[in-house]
C-alpha cells in the first residue's frame, strides 16, 4: 500500500516508498524553484528587518554601501564561481526531468556567440540547468566556451540574492552588459539570451510553440555591430513543465497581463505544477523530459553601423535556421509529447 499512489479529493499523492535518488532530485528542483520565486524578496524583507529592528543594522549599512559601489558588476561580466556551478545539486536537478543538452556543431573558442534560447516557457528552467550550472556538463561539451545566462537586471537589485545569482554565471540582459562581453571580455563567450521575453512566457502551454520573434531584432543589430555569431537553440519539453491558466488574446486576464508588462517589463503568468508530496498542484515543475538542442552557428560579419535592410536579412536568416532546427528534431519530440499528438510551431 505504501508503494501505491493515493488519490484524495482529486489530488494524487506521492507514494510513501520512493527511491532515495528520486527524493533527492525532488528536493533539488524544489530548492531551485523556491529560490527563483522567493529568495529575492526574502532577502529584501530580511534586510529591512535587520536595518530597522536589530542591533546589527550597521553591518547591513556597510553591505548596502558596498552594493552601491558594486552596482554595475552584473553588466561587467558578473562574479561567477566554478565551484558553485559544479555543485552536485545541479546534477540532481538535471536528472529530475531528465534534461539533456544536444550538441549539433562545434563552437570555436576564438569566437564569441549569442545563443538564442527558445521557447521562454514559464521560468526558462532548462536554460538555468544547462547554462548557469555544470549540471549537464557544459564545459566538457564545449571546452573553452564560457556561458553567461542573461536575465532581467531587476534580479540584481535584491541584496544578497544578487550575489548568489551571479555565482552561477548569470548577468544582466542589457545592451551595455552584452557589449562588454562581446567587446571587452576576450573570446570564447557564449551569451545565452531568452529571446521571447516576458510576452512569450504568457504563451507557455504544453504542445504549443508560439514564439515572439518578429519584432525581436535588438540582438541581431548587436551581433552585426560586434561580429558575434548567432546560435539558434531550441529546448523541447520546456513548455511541458507547468500548466498555465488559459489567457487568450482579448480576455480580461491577458489585457491585465499586457498592462503589467508595459509598466514593469514582465507579467507573472498564473500557473501551477506539482508539489513535493503530490503530483497535482504545487510550484515545482512536472517531471517531464527536456531535450535542449544547440544548432550550428551562423557566422556574422561585423558592420559598424548596420542599416535596417542588413538587420532584416540577418533576422530572416536566423529565423530560417531556427525553423530548420525545429523541423529537424520535432519528429522525435512528437513521439513523446505528453499533451498533444503533434508539435506545432508559430512565429509572431
Amino acid at each position: 500500500m505504501d508503494s501505491a499512489m493515493v488519490k484524495i479529493f482529486g489530488i494524487e499523492f506521492a507514494p510513501l516508498r520512493v527511491p532515495f535518488k528520486r527524493r533527492i532530485e525532488t528536493l533539488a528542483v524544489a530548492q531551485y524553484t523556491l529560490c527563483f520565486l522567493f529568495l529575492g524578496f526574502s532577502c529584501l524583507f530580511a534586510s529591512v528587518y535587520i536595518l530597522f529592528f536589530t542591533q546589527y543594522y550597521y553591518l547591513l549599512l556597510l553591505y548596502l554601501v558596498w552594493m552601491y559601489y558594486d552596482r554595475d558588476i552584473a553588466e561587467r561580466g558578473g562574479r561567477r564561481s566554478d565551484w558553485v556551478r559544479s555543485w552536485r545539486i545541479w546534477e540532481h536537478l538535471k536528472d529530475y526531468f531528465p534534461a539533456k543538452l544536444v550538441k549539433t556543431a562545434e563552437l570555436n573558442p576564438e569566437k564569441n556567440y549569442i545563443l538564442g534560447f527558445h521557447p521562454h516557457g514559464i521560468m526558462s528552467t532548462s536554460a538555468f540547468v544547462h547554462f548557469a550550472s555544470e549540471g549537464s556538463g557544459w564545459s566538457k561539451m564545449f571546452p573553452g566556451i564560457t556561458s553567461f545566462l542573461l536575465v532581467l537586471k531587476g534580479h540584481f537589485m535584491f541584496p544578497v540574492y544578487r550575489d548568489y545569482l551571479m555565482l552561477s554565471g548569470t548577468v544582466a540582459v542589457t545592451k551595455s552588459s552584452m557589449n562588454f562581453l562581446m567587446r571587452e571580455n576576450g573570446t570564447g563567450n557564449a551569451l545565452v539570451l531568452v529571446v521571447g521575453g516576458a510576452l512569450e512566457a504568457l504563451e507557455a502551454f504544453p504542445g504549443r510553440f508560439n514564439l515572439k520573434l518578429n519584432k525581436r531584432k535588438g540582438f541581431i543589430k548587436l551581433a552585426l555591430e560586434t561580429g558575434t555569431s548567432l546560435v539558434p537553440t531550441f529546448s523541447f519539453g520546456e513548455l511541458n513543465l507547468y500548466q498555465q491558466m488559459e489567457n487568450p488574446p482579448g480576455s480580461f486576464l491577458r489585457r491585465l497581463q499586457n498592462i503589467m508588462t508595459s509598466y514593469f517589463g514582465f507579467s507573472p503568468p498564473i500557473f501551477h505544477g506539482r508539489g513535493v508530496f503530490n503530483y497535482t498542484y504545487g510550484l515545482i515543475p512536472y517531471r517531464q523530459p527536456i531535450n535542449t538542442v544547440i544548432g550550428a552557428p551562423i557566422d556574422v560579419e561585423m558592420v559598424d553601423q548596420p542599416n535596417q535592410s542588413q538587420i532584416d536579412q540577418l533576422h530572416a536568416k536566423y529565423l530560417a535556421a531556427l525553423r530548420q532546427l525545429f523541423d529537424t528534431h520535432k519528429e522525435k519530440e512528437r513521439e513523446r509529447a505528453h499533451s498533444d499528438s503533434s508539435v506545432k510551431g508559430e512565429v509572431a
